[in-house]
């Protein structure tokens, strides 16, 4: 899908097709940010500002200046759909996943139609 959006780096076994993937959605900040989801299940925001310094000189217009980024808890409680960054299985159906999470933490996974019930 085109358009912004957030990409989750996903360590969660969320099903077929998801797992150690980067996966995308539009539910989060929705300011093309990075996110990581690790084997628990806890989502985190993972900050890149201030890495980086504009240089007239590199071809690019911008290097590295040694500083890491920071990664921290994001405390969300929200419904998200994700799908994967990148589908190349053209004979299947594109798939989607919700996820629902309460205080950053993933409470219940399904399927796009499922979270109704």
């Amino acid at each position: 899908m085109k358009g912004m959006h957030d990409t989750i780096l996903c360590h969660f076994d969320i099903g077929a097709g998801f797992w150690k993937r980067a996966l995308h959605t539009k539910d989060l900040d929705g300011w093309c940010g990075t996110f990581f989801l690790d084997p628990l299940g806890r989502l985190f925001e993972v900050d890149y500002s201030d890495t980086q310094d504009f240089s007239k000189e590199d071809p690019k217009g911008f290097v590295p200046n040694g500083l890491h980024g920071k990664v921290r808890p994001y405390y969300a409680t929200k419904t998200i759909e994700v799908y994967p960054s990148k589908w190349d299985a053209h004979y299947a159906p594109f798939p989607r996943m919700v996820l629902q999470f309460v205080e950053g933490k993933i409470y219940r996974v399904t399927t796009p139609g499922q979270e109704r019930l």
